[in-house]
């Protein structure tokens, strides 16, 4: 192992746990949870003088105004709140917790590691449908909503990772996913980009995805598998392999795990049918093209238009 322990000073310690203790009991109680993270902002980006000077009336410039009320989340939106088929009761709080997430990691505090280890830590398992103990989880990992997430004991998640839960999205036990990695479970029609499928994206027990590599919707990454940097992995890497590439294929069985192993082949399977999440959109959705495109092929004939 070529880790070291490292710890805090006393002091710093002492008043780290004091804020992990207050956080979690206030998220684990009955108060709103816009109220728990308005204050924790607040607090951790140094801005109480200035927000009860508002609060009691004085006068903020416009520019201070929008900052203040930035630390609600009840006045935030986004991206993932526009998508229809998010499960609305849900979402009402993970919303709240993905935005305490993002701004924590805007402070300096996010740059102390110990401190932020335990804080995201400590948030996932508010947020996360199922949060393992001995999480490590770095700076600037970003997720669809939060709450189809399951991740299992001892995993690490480095800087900058994209976790889409638009699907649902499990990670195993051990797991180690590197800097600039994304994780898919969602995917858009070839033709039509706004009608999109959900899928259940597995990552197995101690499995490796490294550096900047993508994993497509559906797909299973098994047990004790490597990733290759760069590669964009499009079905299902088989227990013990090593996979690299665009499109990742498995080059061979990880040393010592040949006579558990599949063996090599030529192409990985996409099963990602196999693993669909089905959804139900409201009745009363206001359907409608973003982008306002005609899709018509230019070798098939136009639709005539409803009266």
């Amino acid at each position: 192992m070529t880790k070291r322990h490292v710890s805090l000073p006393a002091e710093a310690e002492e008043g780290l746990a004091a804020f992990l203790e207050q956080v979690d009991e206030r998220l684990s109680g009955e108060e709103d949870t816009c109220e728990v993270v308005r204050d924790t902002l607040v607090d951790l980006f140094g801005d109480r003088d200035a927000y009860e000077r508002w609060q009691a009336g004085g006068d903020v410039t416009p520019a201070e105004r929008v900052r203040l009320q930035g630390y609600d989340p009840c006045n935030a939106t986004l991206e993932s709140e526009y998508y229809a088929e998010k499960d609305e009761e849900k979402f009402k709080r993970s919303k709240h917790l993905q935005w305490l997430w993002r701004q924590f990691d805007a402070t300096p505090m996010a740059d102390n590691i110990e401190f932020a280890l335990r804080f995201r830590g400590m948030l996932a398992g508010h947020l996360f449908a199922e949060a393992g103990e001995n999480l490590r989880l770095f700076k600037g990992i970003s997720f669809t909503y939060g709450h189809n997430i399951e991740i299992g004991d001892n995993t690490v998640i480095h800087d900058d990772v994209h976790l889409d839960d638009r699907g649902k999205l499990t990670i195993g036990d051990r797991v180690s996913i590197s800097d600039s990695a994304h994780i898919y479970s969602h995917d858009h029609d070839i033709v039509d980009q706004t009608a999109i499928e959900n899928f259940h994206t597995i990552v197995e027990d101690d499995a490796r995805v490294t550096f900047d590599s993508m994993i497509r919707a559906g797909v299973k990454v098994g047990e004790n598998s490597v990733v290759g940097a760069k590669s964009v992995v499009q079905g299902d890497v088989p227990a013990h392999h090593v996979a690299v590439g665009s499109p990742a294929r498995s080059v061979k069985v990880k040393p010592g795990w040949e006579t558990v192993a599949e063996p090599v082949a030529d192409k990985l399977e996409n099963r990602a049918a196999e693993r669909r999440v089905e959804f139900e959109l409201p009745d009363d959705l206001d359907d409608f093209d973003e982008f306002d495109r005609d899709l018509t092929p230019p070798d098939v004939e136009a639709p005539e238009a409803e009266d």
